[in-house]
């Protein structure tokens, strides 16, 4: 294949990605706790023609040397795990994380996923889960018969039933916490999985040892802007576009060559 047609198929294929990408973080623009992803690239191996510091002749040595760029590729799609607005909704079982950290829920293969969607709910037998069914680590069971359901912003849970006095406490939420929360790797669902990138999970009560607090009634809304990522689509439109142009004149080129000979 033409070189250069090559390096202008890794152009489609890059852009391809980011494309693909920023439509998803759109798709999401209203998902509960949902955080944004961009693709990543970097240059593709160089051919090295002349050596930069070899000699050109007994006295003399090439100042830059002669290099030709093999193309793009992505290598990576980076979550932005920035704070998203809130989303002030009145439900009792509605609790969004401010500041750093994750809910911890359980899958139904029994392993620990994390979240940031505090859209939760009570099952049938009473135990608070996510809408897809997935419990609480903590194991949170509210009784029958509560009238009202408190989650402090330490995590604390406590239910008021018909004709007590005073409150009980039922549970605590922890929340836990990552060095690299971009290491996380998300299954969908709303759900991440600890991965050796982002470290082992460092869990505690909301509010303590660098944990965000916990807000009930509100939600924390997707943090996609819409403007930026329109933006960012027409540029990746536009770059698409002339890769496209540039293999249709390397083409045009090969058949005069062709034509010539």
């Amino acid at each position: 294949m033409n070189q250069a047609l090559w390096v202008a198929k890794t152009g489609l294929d890059a852009q391809q990605f980011s494309m693909n990408s920023i439509t998803n973080n759109l798709a999401n623009v209203n998902t509960v706790g949902y955080k944004k992803g961009r693709a990543v690239f970097e240059s593709l191996l160089y051919q090295n023609v002349k050596q930069a510091g070899s000699q050109s002749s007994e006295d003399a040595t090439l100042p830059s040397g002669l290099t030709q760029g093999t193309g793009v590729k992505t290598v990576a799609t980076q979550k932005d795990f920035s704070q998203g607005n809130v989303i002030q909704t009145n439900n009792p079982l509605d609790v969004m994380v401010e500041g750093r950290g994750f809910f911890q829920v359980l899958t139904p293969d029994g392993n620990v996923a994390y979240t940031r969607d505090g859209e939760f709910q009570v099952s049938s037998d009473g135990q608070i889960v996510t809408a897809n069914g997935n419990a609480l680590a903590s194991s949170i069971t509210v009784p029958s018969g509560v009238a009202n359901v408190s989650i402090g912003s330490d995590g604390t849970v406590s239910a008021l039933g018909a004709g007590d006095v005073a409150p009980s406490q039922i549970g605590t939420i922890e929340l836990s916490d990552f060095i690299n929360p971009a290491g996380l790797q998300p299954i969908g669902g709303n759900l991440y999985l600890e991965t050796a990138a982002s470290g082992s999970p460092q869990s505690g009560a909301a509010g303590s040892n660098g944990l965000g607090s916990l807000r009930q009634g509100s939600l924390e809304s997707s943090n996609v802007n819409v403007v930026e990522e329109l933006v960012g689509l027409i540029e990746t439109q536009r770059a698409y576009e002339m890769n496209s142009k540039a293999i249709s004149a390397i083409d045009n080129m090969m058949q005069y060559s062709d034509q010539v000979l």
